[in-house]
């Protein structure tokens, strides 16, 4: 037996689920709402937490979405360290860490992604960090103020971001990276050459095509081993080592899952429990862009798809077909926009000056666009996504693209 209904139950107090409680609460779903997360504060914007919150220029009720009283407001019921730890898509339960069963009508599974740890000689020694949630963000804060030198393990964004705000704050950093350059793996070679540079310039030291072997220390890290034998000082390191979908109470209510790990769900979001959708890096879809199942780990993304989900639970079911976009900030020495199908360029066209720092990519796949990334030319992302989204045949046109005017294509 339930201990109480609700009319929609929201599992995850993330991007995803804050935007679905925000959408059915905008579209008078008139039912009660719970809304469950496990982190203590009520869902919030995690960029800031390698971005500004972390530099300590933006405060902690500045990231949050809605402050808990806008919930309260709404008939939407948060409950903040909740986990739910049973769901039965039969009977329509949830079982909460709390050891309340609660019935639900529709629900949301947007639990995310946890961080992927290493499993490295040292990895137990105090001082290293990863990044995930605000109290991660506060203990690298705290831990860096003490540090002279710091070591980023990856040379994806939240190492390139880490390391852009511990430098602007005095620190000295060290990336240590698998690619040939940061952000090459998302971006492309141009791309990666562009902000290898720039990370440079302002005294990042990269170490890169190189692996970490180990971590050596009497109880505190104190150097990083590479895999080509290097050593590097470190007072303290931060793990930028990607995540893996949260997929456990998916797996164990039964849901059928994808081949990328996440949780496999119709083109409007819905797994395979009726009434049961899912959004953001956990949700594996069938795209009607992409022409397949994808599953995208983006902020935005999971806002947006939070937002379709909600629609779906009001009746509207169409496929979901949102262009991904993304944005990562450098500290203050530049901001990145992309927006496209594929992270993966085949051929790209550069527009601008990448030496002037004003460029866009933009990015090729047979003869029709399928990615840009922009660096202070966002104008160009508005032309990108409609040539994107309308599939146009460019082949030949590369010169138009790169100096002329988008508008004419």
């Amino acid at each position: 037996m339930a201990d109480r209904a609700v009319g929609a139950l929201i599992v995850g107090g993330g991007a995803a689920g804050a935007a679905c409680a925000e959408a059915l609460h905008e579209g008078g779903f008139g039912e009660r709402v719970l809304l469950a997360g496990r982190e203590p504060d009520p869902p919030y914007e995690r960029p800031p937490a390698s971005k500004g919150y972390l530099a300590g220029t933006q405060d902690r009720d500045a990231c949050l979405f809605h402050d808990a009283a806008w919930y309260a407001k709404r008939s939407i019921e948060l409950a903040p360290r909740t986990s739910v730890m049973r769901l039965d898509t039969s009977a329509r339960t949830a079982t909460l860490s709390t050891k309340e069963v609660v019935e639900f009508g529709v629900a949301l599974v947007a639990t995310g992604s946890n961080v992927r740890r290493l499993r490295v000689e040292g990895a137990q020694l105090e001082g290293i960090h990863y990044l995930r949630a605000l109290g991660n963000s506060d203990a690298i804060r705290a831990d860096a103020a003490e540090a002279e030198r710091v070591v980023l393990v990856g040379g994806s964004y939240i190492a390139c971001e880490v390391a852009a705000t511990l430098t602007a704050l005095g620190r000295r950093c060290t990336m240590v990276m698998l690619e040939d350059a940061p952000l090459s793996s998302h971006f492309g070679a141009t791309a990666g050459r562009f902000f290898g540079a720039l990370l440079r310039e302002h005294g990042i030291e990269l170490i890169c095509r190189d692996g970490l072997e180990r971590f050596e220390g009497d109880r505190r890290v104190e150097r990083v081993v590479c895999g080509s034998g290097r050593e590097v000082a470190a007072n303290m390191v931060v793990m930028g080592t990607g995540a893996m979908p949260d997929v456990m109470l998916a797996r164990a209510a039964g849901l059928a899952l994808g081949d990328s790990g996440g949780v496999a769900c119709s083109a409007d979001l819905e797994t395979s429990a009726r009434g049961i959708w899912s959004a953001g890096d956990i949700c594996e879809y069938d795209s009607v862009l992409h022409g397949g199942r994808v599953r995208i780990e983006h902020h935005e993304v999971a806002r947006a798809q939070g937002a379709a989900a909600a629609a779906a639970m009001f009746g509207t079911r169409r496929p979901y077909s949102e262009l991904p976009y993304f944005w990562t900030d450098l500290s203050d020495w530049c901001t990145a926009e992309w927006v496209g199908l594929t992270e993966a360029p085949e051929r790209e066209v550069v527009r601008g000056s990448i030496d002037d720092g004003a460029f866009s990519l933009l990015h090729l796949a047979g003869g029709r666009l399928v990615a840009a990334l922009s660096v202070g030319r966002g104008e160009d992302l508005a032309h990108a996504r409609r040539l994107i989204a309308s599939g146009a045949d460019l082949t030949g046109r590369e010169a138009e693209l790169a100096g002329g005017d988008l508008d004419a294509l």
